[in-house]
């Protein structure tokens, strides 16, 4: 919206600019084609917000989808890390079990 304001800005000191160059400021001075200089500055300051508008909006679109995109790509992180601790934690358990089942299965052999 800035951009938008400062094109603006920049267009109407433009026009006073000209306007006071051919003119004077006298209202009898005031043709036709400044009427249509007029006109022509209002369309091209529509057409130029128009286009910035769209520039601005569309990069906003694919900024919140990256958003979205990174948000989601956390969870499926969080959710593998806890699937992974929770198979570490059953395979302890496993282990545990086995060794207190078989005292003799993790013990060297006597020579």
């Amino acid at each position: 919206m800035k951009s938008i304001s400062i094109t603006g800005l920049v267009l109407l000191a433009v026009s006073v600019l000209l306007f006071y160059l051919t003119t004077d400021f006298t209202a009898e001075k005031i043709t036709l084609s400044h009427m249509m200089g007029v006109m022509a500055g209002i369309g091209i300051g529509l057409i130029i917000g128009g286009m910035t508008g769209y520039i601005s909006k569309g990069s906003a679109i694919k900024a919140e989808e990256k958003r979205r995109e990174f948000k989601r790509l956390q969870q499926e992180k969080e959710e593998l890390e806890k699937k992974a601790a929770e198979i570490v934690k059953k395979q302890a358990e496993i282990e545990r079990e086995n060794k207190q089942e078989n005292p003799q299965i993790g013990l060297p052999p006597k020579s």
